[in-house]
């Protein structure tokens, strides 16, 4: 939750300091490349280290950064080169959260519930990212420094309950060297299922995001203000909270890979239909369909690659995973801010939801052990 917080008054903040959408872009790429640079190192470490302790730090040094946020708006020295500055250290800090987080879950169930137990996970997270923005939009009205002391107290409570997280932990004997950094690399590579699987994820979301746009379709397009935007950030959350609650309750059992590909295409359709939309509520319920049907990406993606991968692995494998999800997300943010500054963000969010359903058939054929796969055991 205090992650989305901060990332609605960041964008939102930047946007009214610059007015640019260009500059909306360099905050996602200014997260991308730090944590694609540590994100392998972070594997290592989340194979050799506690996990859990692993990602209380990362919320206790983000909890640091809401604190300069909110002395820099209290100040007045909130700059362009500031935000994006805080934008390199938050990369730095997902680069060593993502995979303790991910490869974290394996060690707390049987491999059974693994699909059901990362839907549940989802399903809290998706909570928090639907009242995260919301109320980062709410609390946005009454100044930036309001939404960034709360996101300090969240942080600052999320760490320390994280720490509270026990399960036996095997200390590895793991050297640092090229050839463990890469393992994970190598690992992927050789699995040609699970290379489909996380770069279709890099590919579709990398082409069909419009995360960073939002704050120009809210105030330039759909004439909404900060709350307007929360909103819209808090959509896609809403349809994969639903998605994964129905996922908890009846797990894909059967025809695995074609519903990944298939779900997909609808994201990418749905993406189109947004981009093309000025009514807030059709605006809504487009965004409420790219979340369900990402959701199902996730959580088959997720189960797949740990049911793949031995637990002595996961960390770097994760870390893997975490550099295709990185690149879809920010790498995406400033493909996405890019376009809109040079075609306008309609035709940047039209044309990325087209380029990911054509991304959908061609891993159809790419790799056909992903299209075939039937169960997740």
């Amino acid at each position: 939750m205090a992650n989305q917080m901060l990332m609605v008054a960041l964008a939102w903040h930047m946007y009214d300091i610059t007015n640019s959408a260009w500059d909306l872009g360099l905050v996602g790429l200014f997260q991308f490349v730090p944590a694609l640079l540590m994100t392998l190192p972070g594997g290592h470490l989340a194979d050799r280290l506690h996990r859990g302790r692993i990602f209380a730090a990362c919320m206790l040094a983000q909890a640091a950064l809401a604190l300069l946020l909110v002395l820099a708006t209290h100040d007045g020295f909130i700059t362009r080169d500031l935000i994006l500055m805080i934008s390199i250290v938050l990369g730095v800090a997902r680069a060593f959260q993502m995979p303790a987080q991910q490869a974290l879950t394996p060690l707390l169930v049987p491999a059974q519930l693994l699909q059901p137990a990362i839907a549940l996970s989802s399903s809290g997270m998706q909570v928090a990212i639907i009242c995260g923005p919301a109320l980062g939009g709410l609390l946005y009205v009454a100044g930036a420094s309001t939404v960034y002391v709360s996101s300090l107290v969240l942080f600052l409570m999320g760490g320390t309950l994280t720490l509270l997280v026990r399960y036996r932990h095997q200390p590895s004997s793991l050297s640092a060297n090229w050839g463990t950094l890469l393992a994970g690399v190598a690992f992927v590579w050789q699995r040609k299922l699970l290379l489909g699987a996380t770069s279709l994820d890099l590919f579709a979301v990398l082409l069909g995001g419009a995360t960073a746009l939002l704050p120009i379709y809210a105030r330039d397009i759909l004439h909404t203000g900060p709350v307007g935007l929360g909103l819209l950030r808090s959509a896609p959350a809403v349809g994969a909270l639903v998605m994964s609650l129905l996922l908890m309750r009846w797990p894909l059992r059967r025809h695995i890979g074609q519903r990944l590909l298939g779900t997909v295409a609808v994201f990418g359709l749905a993406t189109v239909v947004f981009g093309l939309s000025t009514h807030f509520g059709l605006s809504l319920l487009a965004l409420v369909i790219t979340g369900a049907a990402d959701n199902i990406s996730v959580v088959t993606r997720l189960t797949l690659v740990q049911l793949e991968t031995p637990d002595a692995m996961r960390g770097r494998v994760s870390a893997v995973n975490s550099i295709f999800v990185g690149a879809s997300n920010q790498l995406g943010e400033f493909e996405s801010g890019a376009t809109a500054a040079w075609f306008g963000p309609v035709m940047s969010v039209v044309t990325g939801g087209v380029g990911t359903v054509l991304v959908a058939g061609a891993w159809m054929r790419l790799f056909p052990t992903l299209a075939r796969r039937d169960r997740m055991l």
